[in-house]
């Protein structure tokens, strides 16, 4: 193992043993280094890497910090990943949006509030409004939040979040030539939303389904063309 990554493994046991937790502030550098046994350019090394994954956090003058460790913070080198994935990638990543939104999408049926719904619906009502591409993508990026929001799994939010970013969508939605690709999706948003008022899980799921399928199939078709 290299002495960099033995560095970030003896502060992540740390950070799992309880011995460093959220939000406590990490020993000076030469204290730090001498305890794990590691040079204090290892140490650093290893701090910058975990600063970059947001394990750490730096605060001008006053030292470096655990993180809060909370989900939307350590995910965000995976949602950069998400923004820039073309291809294969791309196609693996709505592949797992599939497996997990119909779902928290059932989950949803029986959690929203009547609040949740009504701002769904003014969504849905925007929506059919002359907005520009990216006021919609926005509108859709806010639809599919409320209702993974619901269920109350900060984890999923984030995860969900990832899987379907705002450049991606743009990309599908461009690429899928705007209007039938917008109106198809709005079409299928209001079917979900009928099903969530209804509070039936299993057609909210099948129609979740069938909704990311045809993301899919857009982003087939956008990648596939000359």
């Amino acid at each position: 193992m290299a002495v960099t990554d033995l560095a970030i493994e003896k502060i992540k046991g740390m950070i799992v043993s309880g011995a460093l937790k959220p939000g406590s502030r990490l020993p000076n550098e030469a204290d730090l280094a001498d305890q794990l046994g590691l040079s204090r350019s290892s140490l650093r090394e290893a701090v910058r890497a975990l600063t970059a994954l947001r394990i750490l956090v730096p605060k001008q003058g006053d030292g470096t910090y655990v993180s809060g460790l909370e989900p939307h913070l350590l995910l965000e080198t995976m949602a950069f990943a998400a923004d820039v994935s073309h291809g294969r990638t791309a196609h693996q990543l709505l592949e797992v949006r599939r497996l997990l939104e119909p779902q928290a999408t059932a989950c949803a049926a029986g959690l929203l509030t009547e609040e949740h719904l009504a701002g769904l619906r003014a969504i849905l009502d925007r929506c059919e409004a002359d907005i520009g591409i990216e006021e919609f993508i926005r509108l859709d990026i806010e639809f599919h939040r409320i209702i993974a929001d619901s269920v109350g799994n900060p984890v999923l939010s984030a995860l969900l979040g990832i899987l379907s970013t705002h450049t991606q969508r743009l990309r599908i939605v461009r690429g899928a030539h705007h209007a039938p690709a917008r109106e198809q999706a709005h079409r299928e948003h209001e079917a979900i939303w009928r099903a969530l008022v209804q509070r039936d899980a299993g057609l909210a799921a099948g129609l979740a389904t069938v909704h990311v399928a045809a993301v899919e199939d857009w982003l087939a078709a956008g990648t596939s063309s000359p």
